[in-house]
């Protein structure tokens, strides 16, 4: 299939419809999967990725789990299923456990209505945060350009916190997305995002797709960039960020955050309200991290000379490798946070003000 679907996610004809982010951007495939296995096998395997993505495709998940499940122990076993898959991403979680709350308020005897209504919702709710994230980040922006008149605007990102991350628009691309439709100059700065590469692969083909200049680099370049003056600001997405501010992203955004502050340059991450998990403080000792298996870091995948799609071996048979997925970036280097119902601080009091029902929750837990 060669055209881009407008979603990277979607129900239809009885099956979750995902577009299958191994294959590109070689090749635009889009995948049906009929069961709760098929969508946990999608997720664990990365053909959904991204926080937002995640949380939706599980979402509707729980509309096959309510479709496989006979009673309520079945449907929470499905629930389980679904949510081990991979452990940082919070929004994964968070769509899972509310598709279970809005069933079991409904009854079970509704549970397929029930189910099918809040996976949509979920979906929608993320274009629309993604969306609103675009406006606040283009405020930010467009300061930004106005002190650096007669140049393009150069950001760097890390990983993919794009479209592709999830249902649209994305996160940290909203902004940039935003400043370019409203013709301001921006040239961005793509991290490869080694081992799996979504930076080199999928937020280079994104921006390509929109007509955003774009340079990929070595996930070891940024520092020196931003040495010689020849970055802006830094932005990227999030997979988790607890109530005071701390946030777990791609492996090496803890990295781009040190040489930011080193260089007295706004670090700035972009997140809907779902991607918080309000009840961790402290992001080192509370936010789990996923260690993925070695071969992704011994195995790289690309096109050889013919236009074929090749996987070759770039360690030594006898190396180990170790292959922690992501790192938690302390809020002290974190010049704020982009979310959809503005900008704050990346501190306990700053968001809770963004968000004061969670300050009362909280209080009342």
């Amino acid at each position: 299939m060669s055209a881009i679907p407008r979603r990277t996610v979607w129900f239809e004809a009885g099956s979750v419809r995902i577009l299958d982010q191994r294959q590109l951007p070689w090749k635009v495939e889009v995948v049906g999967l009929a069961t709760v296995a098929e969508v946990a096998a999608a997720i664990r395997d990365m053909a959904v990725r991204g926080a937002g993505c995640i949380g939706a495709t599980a979402g509707y998940g729980m509309v096959l789990a309510a479709s496989e499940a006979r009673d309520w122990a079945e449907l929470e076993a499905l629930a389980v299923v679904l949510k081990s898959t991979r452990p940082t991403a919070v929004n994964l979680a968070w769509a899972v456990d509310r598709q279970l709350v809005a069933i079991r308020a409904a009854g079970f005897g509704d549970r397929a209505e029930v189910a099918q209504a809040t996976a949509e919702a979920i979906a929608d709710e993320d274009v629309a945060a993604c969306a609103a994230i675009g406006r606040h980040g283009l405020e930010l922006l467009g300061a930004l350009a106005a002190r650096n008149p007669g140049r393009p605007l150069n950001l760097l990102t890390h990983c993919n916190a794009g479209w592709l991350a999830f249902v649209d628009i994305g996160s940290a691309t909203a902004p940039i997305y935003a400043a370019h439709e409203a013709g301001l100059p921006v040239h961005v700065w793509v991290d490869e995002t080694r081992p799996r590469n979504q930076g080199a692969r999928l937020t280079a083909w994104e921006l390509g797709a929109r007509g955003v200049p774009h340079t990929v680099i070595a996930d070891n370049t940024g520092g020196h960039l931003m040495q010689r003056g020849l970055v802006d600001l830094v932005i990227t997405g999030a997979d988790r960020v607890t109530r005071a501010g701390d946030v777990a992203n791609k492996i090496g955004t803890y990295l781009k955050a040190l040489a930011a502050r080193d260089n007295g340059l706004p670090f700035y991450v972009a997140l809907p309200s779902s991607t918080f998990d309000w009840s961790v403080e402290d992001g080192l000792a509370g936010i789990p991290i996923e260690e993925r298996g070695p071969d992704e870091l011994a195995w790289i995948e690309g096109l050889d000379e013919k236009g074929v799609s090749s996987r070759v071996r770039i360690l030594p048979q006898t190396s180990g490798a170790r292959n922690d997925a992501f790192d938690v970036t302390p809020a002290r280097l974190v010049t704020g946070l982009i979310c959809e119902r503005g900008v704050c601080a990346a501190d306990a009091a700053a968001i809770h003000a963004l968000f004061p029902e969670k300050r009362l929750a909280a209080a009342t837990d």
